[in-house]
């Protein structure tokens, strides 16, 4: 299975050249927010893989122009497409008072208790999608760009095979990389545009609860 993943800035590439050919074997598309609304549309013309997206906090004229038509909003949601299960929380940490995807760690916390019934009867996730990176892997050092504690608990919890987020732009730091690893989770920067390639979904193993594994821990 082939995904792009795009977040941010819109890639040249894409919104000025984009074709069909460009896109082709592209099976999914990923974006972590914070791209104008006729961006993630114009993509639609040149693909018929799905647009999965969560909000950024740059976001908030999506409440008066709409959501992106023809693409699927999975923030707060286990999506399940072709057997692969995503979790989505868009947004980042609070740092002003605007009226925008921003949330306390509170917030972001009670978001993620809300989806635990979700995740658990869809037997886990193979994705987390988010906006925002998790606190202290690859996030910034302003109160703007810190990641959620939160998510680390996630990655622990249910252990992704990978986690997609958006947010602090590559160029912010020479030394972020585009993936790295924590743990058993393949970590992506999806600044812009990042292809990369998984493994079909195996319909059969997701019939099997994780938390029946041993191997995993039994939440309290």
């Amino acid at each position: 299975m082939k995904i792009l993943a795009i977040s941010d800035t819109p890639s040249k590439a894409l919104w000025d050249y984009c074709s069909r050919e460009r896109l082709a074997g592209v099976d999914l598309i990923l974006s972590c927010g914070d791209l104008p609304k006729k961006y993630l549309e114009y993509l639609t013309n040149f693909t018929a893989a799905p647009i999965l997206y969560v909000h950024g906090n740059h976001d908030g004229h999506y409440r008066t122009e709409g959501e992106p038509g023809g693409c699927i909003c999975v923030d707060d949601q286990v999506y399940v497409w072709k057997g692969l299960r995503i979790m989505g929380l868009g947004g980042s940490i609070r740092y002003n008072r605007e009226e925008t995807f921003q949330y306390t760690e509170r917030e972001m916390r009670r978001r993620v208790r809300r989806l635990w019934f979700k995740a658990h009867r869809a037997g886990g996730i193979d994705l987390l999608l988010t906006h925002s990176p998790a606190a202290g892997l690859n996030d910034g050092d302003d109160r703007a760009h810190k990641g959620f504690a939160c998510f680390n608990d996630l990655l622990e919890e249910y252990r992704p095979k990978w986690f997609v987020h958006g947010h602090v732009h590559l160029n912010y730091d020479a030394n972020l990389p585009r993936v790295c690893t924590h743990g058993q989770t393949t970590v992506i920067n999806a600044t812009e545009r990042y292809t990369f390639e998984i493994p079909d979904p195996d319909p059969v193993a997701r019939k099997r609860f994780f938390w029946n594994d041993p191997a995993f821990p039994t939440k309290n």
